[in-house]
């Protein structure tokens, strides 16, 4: 399978911290049984000539205030020669923490370039923004954030919320990290944010109850001196707030008690659920969307039960199948003689087998043993969930595949991981031959009448249509059909076997290859096209069918990095809703997918479903089947901003969930499982 790669710059290092973020992204789809495993190329747009910039939307120029500035200086401990370093209780890091959720973000423009990373000896970088900004190096004065930092870098317990490793902001010289690259470009830099921040944040150092008191003194030292020496670096003239260190005085029991607010993990390794956790969302998100469901009688497909997983028994409300089929990668076609053998073994109680996973089978030159086998298999999985229906006996030395076993009806579970990539092919051969449809067919009512999210790779689309003259043919379903007499629709022909991804039941994000199969969007009930900075290529005859109130095109938004986009979500949100009314669905595409389009759904999902900015985009991501969205930086620190706004217009008080270097954080390492080491 293809793999494809997205370049993340890794952070600079005296000595290599002990796990690190990784420095470059990847994608193998035969490693681990993970979700969403395509991250593609995002095409950077061309500089524009213009060095003028779009003003955001969303505007807050003022220094954000803080609970910890000033602070007060009975608390201070040390020499009074030394750089000053606080005590703080779990009540005020509690309050300090909230409070900073509640200050509106600084406007974007004054962010941007600067949080892209703009090392002075990256001139590839550095060159790419220069052109767009007189300044674009200049540290932004309207930054205050927390950076609380964990004594011994084990997260994996006693954690608060947003707390970080000291490796990952503070070298073995007592300085701040230089987060910047020093070559390659990206605009998704999302692993240099927390280091990039962590010197303009107040620094709060706390340790687990047996942690050494000395240690944590002698780290909040070195964090006292790395401001100092910061400050006399990057704002000699002393035109940006003075931030501190401070050390939590209270236990960390005694804070989990008191404060159980801002505790993310407990002190025995269990999460708190009151901190979002991204990769953890993400599973929920996954598991609702693609939970096991009715395709055909009897025959369920949904992701792999948890209880397959552990030890922990079946719960008593979950579904109980007879029969479990793994699709995997790494899986041989069953023969006659396993499934005899399996027939009899499904006397005495449930079992499980494999089968090839999507994408896995090479088209063959013509019939041979290996076709021979998964028809019969598909065919011994029909009767198995219809022993009513009249069958063959079960021959193993011959090329028949069916089953001796009479009485109830056998319940099948066809799963994979995430419930729909490893399982498409044998998904959709099923449903053909139980139904008696040809494949375009069966793609259009698993996805339309079955409600079924799949993903089917080229390879599945050519293996289907060759074979599928032989399902048609044997399914029990359909008359006998000739193969010279089938035909497939100039959409099928068109289509990757990817369908764009249903993100609500009225919206749908895709790529340009996508938009521009109108054939295709038709059946699937796709009567508006919203295009994000790629206009389709459409005939006039198309233009004209489709009308032109329900096209269109949002120009001039590159995925580079410096193009707004926030000041289109309104107009782009309003046209969603007007086919929402008409009960029709709209796709959503720029070129690939991922990022302007995606931010345009997250968008929609944060303001229709009332969800923040970090649930929001689990939500969509979860949904976006095997390719893993990537709005550039700047797109997300819009969309958080696009909370604020939301929060404003239902009259709530402003509190984020997360805040920004917590959330490109999460980004970060929600992306680790993908990366090559």
């Amino acid at each position: 399978m293809a793999t494809v790669l997205v370049q993340q710059q890794a952070l600079h290092h005296s000595t290599p911290p002990p796990s690190p973020i990784p420095s470059a992204l990847t994608v193998n789809r035969r490693s681990s049984p993970i979700p969403n495993k395509h991250i593609p190329i995002c095409p950077t747009g061309p500089t524009p000539p213009s060095p003028s910039l779009q003003p955001s939307v969303f505007r807050n120029s003022d220094q954000p205030s803080s609970l910890l500035s000033p602070p007060d200086e009975s608390t201070r401990i040390g020499l009074p020669a030394s750089p000053a370093v606080y005590t703080i209780d779990g009540a005020k890091l509690a309050a300090a923490i909230a409070h900073t959720a509640s200050q509106p973000m600084p406007d974007a423009s004054l962010m941007f370039p600067w949080l892209h990373g703009l090392h002075q000896d990256n001139h590839l970088q550095l060159g790419f923004f220069s052109s767009r900004k007189r300044h674009p190096r200049r540290t932004p004065k309207c930054w205050r954030g927390i950076t609380v930092v964990k004594l011994g870098d084990d997260l994996s317990k006693s954690r608060i919320k947003g707390a970080v490793g000291v490796y990952e902001v503070l070298a073995p010289s007592a300085r701040f990290l230089l987060a910047d690259p020093p070559e390659g470009f990206s605009v998704r830099n999302f692993q240099i944010q927390t280091a990039k921040l962590a010197a303009m944040s107040d620094i709060v150092v706390y340790a687990e109850d047996e942690g050494s008191q000395k240690e944590l003194v002698d780290l909040a030292n070195k964090f006292a001196m790395a401001q100092q020496a910061w400050r006399l670096k990057m704002d000699p003239l002393q035109e940006r707030p003075r931030y501190n260190t401070f050390i939590l005085a209270d236990k960390f029991s005694d804070v989990a008690l008191n404060q159980p607010e801002i505790i993310a993990v407990d002190a025995e390794g269990r999460s708190t659920g009151r901190i979002m956790d991204f990769v953890q969302w993400e599973r929920l998100e996954m598991a609702a969307m693609s939970r096991a469901s009715e395709i055909s009688s009897n025959v369920w497909l949904g992701n792999t039960p948890d209880y397959l997983h552990s030890s922990v028994p079946r719960a008593s409300n979950e579904e109980s199948f007879d029969l479990l089929i793994d699709a995997s990668d790494m899986a041989s076609i069953p023969g006659p003689r396993y499934l005899a053998m399996l027939d009899k073994q499904l006397e005495s109680g449930p079992q499980r087998m494999e089968f090839p996973s999507s994408g896995s089978l090479v088209l063959p030159s013509g019939n041979t043993r290996e076709i021979e086998d998964i028809v019969n298999t598909i065919r011994w999985i029909y009767y198995l969930a219809h022993p009513e229906s009249p069958s063959e006996e079960l021959e193993a030395d011959g090329d028949t595949a069916m089953t001796n076993s009479r009485g109830k009806p056998r319940k099948i579970l066809i799963h994979c991981a995430d419930g729909y990539t490893e399982t498409s092919l044998l998904a959709v051969a099923y449903f053909m031959f139980a139904e008696g449809v040809p494949a375009h067919e069966a793609w259009l009512r698993l996805h339309c009448d079955k409600k079924r999210n799949f993903f089917a790779y080229p390879t599945d689309v050519a293996f289907l249509c060759h074979i599928q003259g032989r399902l048609l043919q044997e399914s029990p379903a359909g008359q006998s059909t000739d193969p010279s007499e089938m035909w497939d629709p100039d959409w099928f022909h068109n289509m990757d076997g990817s369908l764009p991804s249903r993100i609500l039941p009225y919206l749908y994000l895709g790529n340009l290859t996508h938009a521009n199969n109108p054939e295709l969007l038709w059946e699937l009930g796709i009567k508006r096209v919203l295009s994000i900075g790629e206009a389709v290529n459409w005939t006039d005859r198309d233009r004209a069918n489709w009308g032109p109130d329900n096209l269109m095109y949002i120009d001039n938004v590159q995925d580079n990095g410096i193009d707004p986009l926030c000041q289109e979500y309104d107009r782009c949100l309003e046209f969603i809703e007007k086919g929402k009314r008409d009960g029709v669905a709209t796709l959503v595409h720029c070129r690939v997918g991922v990022s302007r389009s995606a931010s345009i759904c997250i968008a929609e999902v944060m303001a229709s479903k009332q969800l923040s900015f970090p649930r929001a985009y689990c939500f969509v991501r979860a949904r976006r089947l095997n390719v893993i969205i990537q709005p550039h930086l700047r797109f997300v620190y819009e969309l958080l901003q696009w909370e604020e706004y939301q929060m404003k217009k239902r009259g709530q008080p402003l509190k984020r969930e997360l805040e920004w270097d917590h959330v490109t954080r999460e980004i970060a390492m929600l992306n680790k499982p993908y990366s090559r080491t």
